[in-house]
């Protein structure tokens, strides 16, 4: 692990199988077809469980954070096995491991974050009803694996760190956003990659306003090594800072959006200034 101003050669990034959407996403089930019927796929795993688990371990054991991109229930599985193997191999560390994405999770691997100290990696944006949800992702998982999906609400209760990013440039990096969408579960308005949807999806597990910006400030920094000096306003941290045209906690719930970025500050040094500010 390496680090050079503000470079960091720490984490290393380990891609554990595809996505729903082409049904590459490694599930424990099968997908179903058209008509609800089971599939003989059940996703791909760029590495078999063995192989990752002594990955990891090396990693771990060598000082590295390991990312895992993990779409489906059998892939974020064994991504916590592997980190459950580097645990009992090298005992607790400050790695602070993660697993992006979380899509399908199994309630049962909900409580296995919080209790082998692995960060959550939400893309908030992604947890509503849009195209690639409601035709591409919905009918093959079927009913009961369709409420697994982005349990966010559910892995703030149980503890977990919960920490957020937008996986730009695959979708926006607009926070406001993708904090809509964790505190509604709805599209936020103006969303332009499908039609939008005004019907909640699984609202249950919506996020609080404050649990949301937490996971965009203090769970960022957090997991990238920076809670000491970033991700929230205290003396003696650098003045990394957004200053909005609104408060958030002053707006109708779903205004959040409506908010502007007047001001943004890196380190103390204007980054981003708005027309007339």
């Amino acid at each position: 692990a390496t680090t050079v101003g503000n470079y960091r050669a720490t984490t290393v990034k380990i891609m554990a199988d595809g996505v729903c959407e082409n049904f590459t996403a490694a599930l424990s089930d099968p997908y179903l077809d058209r008509d609800g019927r089971p599939t003989g796929n059940t996703g791909l795993e760029y590495f078999d469980p063995e192989t990752l688990r002594e990955v990891v371990v090396r990693l771990d054991a060598e000082g590295f954070q390991v990312h895992v991109h993990a779409i489906g229930d059998r892939a974020c599985r064994h991504a916590l096995d592997a980190f459950e193997a580097a645990r009992r191999a090298n005992g607790w560390n400050d790695n602070r491991h993660h697993i992006a994405h979380i899509q399908v999770v199994h309630p049962s691997d909900v409580p296995r974050f919080r209790a082998l100290g692995v960060a959550a990696n939400a893309q908030m944006l992604w947890a509503a009803h849009y195209p690639q949800m409601d035709e591409l992702t919905l009918p093959f998982l079927g009913p009961e694996r369709s409420r697994w999906q982005y349990p966010f609400g559910s892995l703030a209760a149980s503890g977990a760190v919960l920490c957020a990013g937008s996986d730009w440039p695959v979708s926006s990096p607009d926070p406001l956003q993708e904090m809509h969408v964790g505190v509604h579960r709805t599209t936020p308005p103006g969303y332009v990659y499908g039609v939008a949807s005004e019907e909640p999806f699984l609202p249950e597990q919506r996020l609080t306003l404050a649990q949301a910006i937490r996971a965009f400030t203090m769970g960022s920094a957090y997991v990238n090594h920076l809670d000491d000096v970033t991700g929230s306003i205290e003396v003696g941290k650098r003045a990394d800072l957004v200053v909005l045209s609104r408060n958030l906690f002053e707006l109708p719930p779903a205004e959040i959006t409506s908010a502007e970025v007047l001001l943004t500050l890196v380190d103390g040094r204007p980054v981003h200034e708005a027309p007339g500010l």
